[in-house]
């Protein structure tokens, strides 16, 4: 295989969770301390978090004060934790066929370990060999290359052997700052504003996962 190691973020590229999870936990917080605002739509919400990033949309655009951002938490692991988003289809027999080929699945996500153990375990039968999640803290995730480089020390391999896939910045820019390949994942959803953003990077893009398979050639 000319990949030894897969980097993959979590939520949008494994798990189809913004629209099941993530943006109803968000209008739930809209609901609770903006009552008053527009409905923020589910297009609205990703172009914002891609563009600026979810921290941005609570701080900035709605201005959430320290104590507010406490409650939106509560409120998003309120939904996390009885919610489960499907795996897209192919993902599992791309993991299990990686996997039997000797590969390492390294997860890094905003997302919390917990959920993403779960996720794995329910949806493909096995645990990623690392994760670096929302609970590790912000100096352990993208767009740090910390995860890279940790991976990379843990995992004994070397930076040509590592395929980030992600379907946001982030991890496009943890990417580049490790200097090692990267994919944007654009299944989860189409939005001509982003693809122009993704085009722009000159790095490859994948609208159907299937194609990793040639990719990867791990069939």
């Amino acid at each position: 295989m000319k990949y030894k190691c897969l980097v993959l973020d979590h939520d949008d590229t494994v798990v189809n969770s913004s629209q099941s999870i993530h943006y109803p936990a968000f209008l739930h917080t809209l609901k609770t301390l903006r009552p008053n605002e527009e409905p923020l739509t589910f297009e609205d919400f990703n172009h914002h978090c891609f563009i600026f990033g979810f921290n941005h949309l609570c701080k900035e655009r709605y201005q959430f004060n320290d104590e507010e951002m406490e409650i939106e938490y509560k409120i998003w692991k309120s939904h996390t934790e009885v919610k489960q988003a499907d795996a897209f289809d192919g993902w599992k027999e791309i993991l299990t066929q990686f996997k039997k080929n000797g590969g390492k699945i390294v997860v890094v996500s905003y997302s919390e370990s917990k959920e993403i153990k779960r996720d794995y375990l329910d949806h493909f039968g096995f645990e990623p060999d690392l994760i670096f999640a929302h609970d590790h803290g912000k100096d352990k995730l993208k767009p740090n290359a910390y995860p890279i480089h940790k991976a990379i020390e843990d995992l004994q391999i070397s930076p040509e052997s590592i395929l980030v896939i992600d379907d946001m910045p982030v991890g496009y820019e943890m990417a580049k700052n490790a200097n090692v390949d990267f994919i944007w994942a654009q299944w989860a959803y189409f939005d001509q504003r982003l693809d122009d953003h993704i085009v722009s990077s000159n790095k490859k893009s994948l609208n159907k996962l299937d194609d990793l398979f040639e990719i990867l050639k791990i069939i």
